[in-house]
């Protein structure tokens, strides 16, 4: 029977009664803090009647979205069954005793989905690791990892092979002028998840707007920003799976900003995830698959496959694309970690592609332990065979 080992980060279970808040969904893309947004809205804005106030906004205390790229216990929980299906699963949590956990069970391939915590190299200490000992892994090398949880330098390697993405500056002082960028522009922290640290106000339209914001998320991240060109067209997020030949698109999800609050902005940010997407009221911003035409569709997926490809991912990963003014599809983020939320209500979009071409959770999960598997010559039992297995255990159970 093969072992399976299963690095992961597991949110505090105690942070919800820590930072006295209600938990956030624990997504791919975390936010920033709910406390730290209330404390850049002012009173007369719409966002306040969805916020309440909050006795230590401006504390300065940034520890409530330290762990939000963490994953929670359902979502660890539903990785665990699922990789059961392929033999014994050897639980590795991604902590300070990985090392010699890693070392001591050995198992004969890992599943990789830990986030890491410090670090502008964060992603790739699993793998890294995995490489250090010579166990097989899944999922993209350390160097991809890196280079893609840094936005600046993934944008550079997507021009160099001629990929569409939207001209971009970083900034390490607020009081750099954007050069011949013109407004609007957009501003991200350089190293974080495509929704920590992103609001409505990181949309800039002059050149006050932008030193303010800059400003504020130089301190508040401490690390370079991201300023780049805002794209007026429709957005849209692909499910990559596979290698080489075999890497195909999922069903494109698109998103549906006609369902935002009047007057908000067309951008899938903090707002939109965590403060106007409720379980009372669900915001259906997703489409999958997208309402869109057959040329479009599959030039999405030519310039999503390229810059699979000429990043280096593995296995799987989730590209974002927006079109520019003239409708051409631009690559906004690539995440070779993508989020995987087994509860269909969490808009995890991943899964949500999985399910529009017929993949049930278990088997999204265990396509990319077997594509990890063939890339490394693992063997592992065909679905068949596991079949036949549990159907024997099960009548001997029954008997």
């Amino acid at each position: 029977m093969a072992r399976i080992g299963f690095a992961y980060n597991q949110k505090p279970e105690d942070e919800e009664a820590r930072t006295g808040e209600d938990e956030p969904r624990a997504d791919e893309e975390p936010p920033s803090s709910s406390r730290h947004l209330r404390s850049r809205i002012d009173a007369s804005s719409p966002l306040a009647s969805v916020i309440h106030p909050s006795p230590d906004a401006s504390s300065g205390n940034h520890t409530d979205d330290e762990f939000a790229e963490w994953d929670s216990s359902e979502t660890i929980g539903a990785v665990e069954h699922a990789l059961s299906g392929l033999g014994e699963v050897v639980r590795l949590e991604a902590n300070a005793e990985f090392p010699e956990r890693l070392r001591a069970e050995r198992p004969d391939i890992v599943f990789n989905m830990a986030e890491g915590l410090r670090g502008v190299n964060r992603e790739s200490h699993v793998p890294a690791m995995c490489e250090f000992f010579g166990i097989p892994y899944s999922g993209s090398d350390p160097f991809t990892l890196s280079l893609c949880l840094d936005k600046a330098r993934t944008k550079e390697c997507l021009a160099y092979h001629g990929i569409p993405t939207a001209p971009f500056r970083v900034l390490h002082d607020a009081s750099t002028h954007p050069g011949s960028l013109a407004f609007p522009v957009f501003v991200k922290p350089l190293h974080e998840g495509s929704s920590k640290g992103i609001t409505e106000r990181n949309y800039c339209r002059t050149a006050s707007e932008m030193r303010d914001q800059v400003a504020f998320l130089l301190d508040r991240y401490r690390q370079p920003v991201l300023v780049e060109q805002f794209l007026t067209g429709a957005e849209f997020t692909c499910a990559v799976l596979g290698n080489g030949n075999e890497t195909h698109v999922l069903p494109i999800v698109g998103m549906n900003f006609d369902v935002l609050p009047s007057g908000s902005l067309p951008v899938y940010g903090f707002e939109a995830k965590w403060l106007w997407d409720r379980p009372d009221e669900p915001l259906e911003i997703f489409e999958c698959p997208a309402r869109i035409d057959e040329a479009l569709r599959d030039t999405i997926e030519r310039v999503v496959l390229a810059a699979y490809h000429a990043l280096g991912c593995r296995d799987w990963s989730r590209i974002d694309v927006r079109l520019d003014a003239a409708g051409v599809p631009n690559v906004v983020e690539v995440n070779p970690l993508p989020g995987i939320l087994p509860n269909p209500a969490d808009n995890s979009c991943f899964p949500k592609a999985a399910r529009a071409a017929g993949v049930s959770y278990d088997e999204l999960i265990q396509t990319c332990v077997r594509h990890a598997a063939d890339r490394q010559g693992v063997a592992l039992p065909s679905n068949a065979a596991r079949a036949r297995r549990r159907s024997v255990a099960r009548a001997a159970a029954s008997s």
